[in-house]
């Protein structure tokens, strides 16, 4: 009787010790794909402060051109201020969040695109090479932005997964910086990259 005992208490704390190294396991693998996305948000949002910081180059490139619309040119400086001033935790990427902050930088992205729609009636301004070099930034801070939400996307998707599978998902939910997280989604129409060629015809 008292070995039967001793088999069984035996039993449940092989049981408990089990359990509590897997707990263990899955919160240091949560901690590790969560860490790899802040670091990836990271890298996000120094592509979008690039794209920020070209603007007002680009804006007194434009400015210097006589009888260019101000109204465009004060569009573009108000989506600039909106988006520099938003601000995520990284610590709680939840879809609100990002759609907030997608939705304040595809406004600055429709001003600046609108802004180059203007510049083909400059061919003056075009033809500069000023203008010629920001182009070619632009293109390339485009061209990160959208490797950069990709790998996003990708760390997130990882994160997701791992954090909803059953019975993981126990775990996880014990804590908040383990919420499931949000994505960057396309927009209508964002299918079609945006024009940047100032080249005249």
């Amino acid at each position: 009787m008292k070995k039967n005992f001793l088999i069984t208490l035996f039993s449940i704390f092989i049981f408990l010790f089990s359990i509590g190294m897997w707990s263990i396991n899955t919160y240091n693998e949560l901690i590790k794909l969560n860490e790899n996305i802040k670091t990836q948000w990271g890298q996000v949002e120094n592509v979008y402060q690039r794209r920020s910081e070209l603007i007002p180059n680009l804006v007194n490139t434009v400015k210097g051109s006589a009888n260019f619309e101000k109204n465009t040119l004060n569009q573009v400086i108000e989506s600039r201020s909106r988006a520099t001033s938003i601000s995520v935790n990284p610590n709680d990427l939840n879809q609100t969040q990002i759609n907030r902050f997608q939705k304040v930088q595809d406004g600055l992205n429709n001003s600046i695109n609108r802004l180059l729609l203007v510049v083909e009636n400059y061919p003056e301004l075009k033809s500069t090479q000023n203008f010629s070099e920001l182009q070619n930034q632009l293109e390339g801070t485009e061209n990160r932005i959208n490797v950069e939400r990709i790998r996003f996307n990708e760390k997130v998707n990882n994160f997701n997964i791992y954090r909803n599978q059953f019975p993981r998902i126990i775990i996880a939910n014990f804590f908040s910086k383990f919420k499931e997280k949000g994505y960057f989604q396309s927009q209508i129409g964002s299918e079609k990259s945006p024009s940047v060629d100032f080249s005249t015809n």
